[in-house]
């Protein structure tokens, strides 16, 4: 039986969801998509999206989320490159991408009440639906896009799990999210993001109760860990700091106590904020280092996160960890390189449409998402920088070389580059240093304003410098790592 669910204080068993997700299942097979194929969503955190996590289970389908800040070029580009049979999605979001949907895809428009310009309207077309009736499919989960130094995003495809993958990821779930069976959990952020994304997938197939809000809420986070007793959370730093701004009085306000493990994965924790998180709630706070193509790798626990202060933990379940240097030998404690992993809780993957990037990737049984690192002589994975000028912001995953595209394209432009620097709030933000045409004005606000016209806003970098040149190496490639310096300066965490 599914989980139940609790969403901004309505509540719906399990049994209900399992009843909308059978006759989804059933619209879907009757749309016309297979085993294997593909469903978009693009849709804010609500009781739909888990309709469709759990009916993509029943129908053999990937459900592909997209994030609902991109504009018109960035979904289209998912929608077309996935090949998505369906896309479900709220209606102020149809209208910032409806001209650029793929012809023969479906749309199921949730939150209104009748069909309109040839879409349908969720709940009347759900409640027309059928319960799936065909043969069994083999249930599958998201269907990730991650991106790389091109900026172009990536499909992330992984192959149903065997038996023996499925207990093994079972543990690993447990001691990377805190999700077993019978467990009350909480999530906040948003269902777009892997992570989430799988934290849901395991709360509704393990758990007794899942709470989803639609964003985060400091106190109101704190309010429902105490109305429903929830054991499992998942958080990410810059809730924590978010929480630890609240004044003394309301964050004694509410019993916590039944809370027991907060999973934090994504972006890096400053140890100042753990440490206080820590000394507020008890040792309750766990890190981990995975990706979309790896999975769960490692796991930081509270009781180590003084000793290794900054340290992503130690592999989890039975994952390999290698580091490896640019010829391929394997690296002693303390020396930084590429980051190998394997974890054999989780099936191959693959790039949708890009076999030739999926074998990048791999050496020798290892994958690599490009992170360098070092192992020290207890195994600790310390992560030192991070693939393709990656930034972290608030636990979202950003790529600079898909925002320089897009200032590169605006009048006026002859150069840019766009790198991660601190931010108190959200871990790292984004400033870019923009060089002018010759004879161009080039204004920062200016800048701003067409990039929001292209790109999402969190994308749109809060510092924008306009300069006469980049640094370069001898090879003419830009050297980010001296502009990032100059931010970087001081701090006591960097990556």
């Amino acid at each position: 039986m599914t989980a139940a669910l609790i969403f901004e204080g309505r509540e719906r068993s399990g049994k209900e969801t399992d009843a909308r997700a059978q006759r989804l299942a059933g619209g879907l097979a009757h749309l016309g998509v297979q085993d294997g194929d593909v469903v978009a969503v693009m849709l804010k955190n609500q009781p739909a999206f888990v309709d469709i996590i759990q009916g993509c289970r029943i129908a053999g389908a990937y459900y592909c989320q997209i994030n609902w800040h991109f504009k018109r070029d960035e979904a289209s580009y998912i929608l077309a490159d996935s090949g998505a049979k369906a896309l479900f999605i709220q209606p102020e979001m149809l209208l910032e991408i409806d001209g650029a949907i793929p012809p023969g895809v479906a749309v199921i428009v949730v939150g209104r009440e009748s069909d309109t310009d040839g879409h349908r309207a969720y709940e009347p077309w759900l409640e027309q639906q059928a319960p799936y009736a065909g043969p069994p499919r083999t249930p599958r989960g998201h269907m990730a896009y991650t991106s790389g130094t091109t900026g172009r995003p990536k499909g992330v495809r992984r192959l149903p799990l065997s038996a023996q993958q499925q207990a093994l990821s079972a543990q690993v779930t447990k001691e990377a999210l805190g999700i077993y069976p019978g467990v009350r959990s909480l999530l906040s952020a948003p269902l777009y993001h892997s992570a989430p994304s799988s934290f849901a997938q395991q709360s509704l197939l393990q758990g007794e109760l899942l709470v989803l809000e639609e964003k985060f809420d400091a106190e109101t986070t704190l309010a429902l860990v105490e109305k429903h007793r929830i054991a499992t959370a998942y958080l990410v730093p810059v809730m924590y700091v978010r929480l630890l701004h609240l004044p003394e009085e309301i964050r004694n306000k509410y019993d916590l106590s039944s809370l027991k493990f907060v999973a934090s994965t994504g972006s890096p924790c400053a140890p100042e904020i753990k440490k206080a998180m820590i000394a507020w709630l008890g040792p309750v706070i766990y890190e981990s280092y995975a990706s979309s193509e790896t999975g769960y790798i490692t796991v930081m626990p509270p009781q180590d996160a003084a000793r290794k202060s900054g340290s992503a933990g130690k592999a989890v379940g039975q994952a390999k960890i290698r580091i490896l240097d640019v010829q391929g030998r394997e690296l002693p404690a303390g020396e930084i390189g590429s980051i190998y992993v394997h974890q054999p809780a989780y099936s191959d993957f693959t790039y949708h449409g890009n076999e030739a990037a999926r074998r990048a990737v791999e050496r020798d049984g290892l994958v690599s998402v490009g992170d360098m690192g070092y192992l020290d002589d207890e195994g600790f994975l310390f992560v030192c920088d991070r693939a393709s000028d990656m930034v972290i912001s608030g636990g979202v995953n950003i790529y600079p070389a898909e925002i320089e595209h897009a200032l590169i394209g605006l009048p006026g432009v002859a150069d840019c580059a766009v790198v991660g620097i601190p931010d108190e709030e959200y871990g790292e933000g984004l400033a870019a240093h923009v060089v002018p045409l010759p004879g161009a004005h080039l204004d920062a606000d200016a800048v701003r304003r067409q990039l929001r016209e292209h790109i999402a806003d969190y994308k749109v970098p809060r510092r924008i410098e306009i300069v006469n040149s980049l640094p370069r190496d001898d090879n003419g490639k830009v050297v980010k790592r001296k502009i990032r310096d100059a931010y970087w300066a001081g701090k006591t965490r960097r990556i």
